[in-house]
């Protein structure tokens, strides 16, 4: 199941305020900034091609909405769908999301944080590329409010388990909650294109949240 070829973008379309680059971030960061208004932030690290942010920030308009992606073209066709929409509410920022964490974002600035499907790196030496780290924990940690909500969906019942331990070892953040499957309404009713192919093949889908004190 590798990705399809990523529709054309319209070169009528200008998404250059849309999309931003972590090297080109500076210390102190404002997120807020990024955006048409101030409001409740919500981050999503990994976005692909954008889907949850797109959907989110026009079901949520009173929230702003930052994804990230790494693969820079798949972060340039969100920012374009972003801009094609009119989502004066949602921004993407291409590059090294654990470094936009560790080196950028400010204490309790987010009330949530999702991390859907990444990578597993299933070869043992790789396992140091994973996402969930006790690092990024810790950052995710400060970046959320108190009574803020990290959210974790994963495919793979292993990387599911690993992230609960990891996450009560290294966080005082409460879970894991168990997050129920709704149906979805329509073609394109998923929070990712991935959970969409996931479900489509009837394959296992391990959702939780893992919430801050208040």
């Amino acid at each position: 199941m590798g990705r399809r070829t990523l529709p054309k973008i319209d070169p009528a379309v200008d998404f250059s305020g849309h999309l931003s680059d972590v090297e080109d971030l500076t210390d102190p960061f404002d997120p807020q900034m990024l955006f048409g208004q101030t409001a409740d932030l919500e981050i999503e690290i990994g976005s692909g091609k954008g889907l949850f942010v797109l959907n989110e920030s026009g079901r949520v308009p009173e929230r702003n909405f930052l994804g990230n992606e790494i693969a820079r073209k798949y972060c340039r066709f969100a920012a374009y769908k972003l801009a094609k929409n009119e989502r004066a509410n949602a921004h993407m920022m291409v590059g090294d999301g654990l470094k936009m964490f560790r080196d950028f974002l400010p204490d309790a600035c987010a009330v949530a944080v999702h991390v859907y499907f990444p990578d597993p790196w299933w070869k043992e030496r790789h396992r140091r590329r994973r996402v969930m780290q006790p690092q990024f924990i810790s950052d995710l940690q400060r970046v959320l409010i108190p009574g803020g909500v990290f959210h974790f969906w994963t495919d793979v019942e292993e990387y599911y388990e690993e992230t609960c331990g990891l996450m009560k070892e290294h966080s005082s953040l409460t879970g894991p909650h168990p997050v129920e499957e709704t149906p979805a309404e329509h073609d394109m009713d998923y929070r990712t294109h991935f959970e969409r192919r996931m479900r489509k093949h009837d394959h296992n889908v391990f959702r939780s949240q893992f919430h801050k004190p208040a």
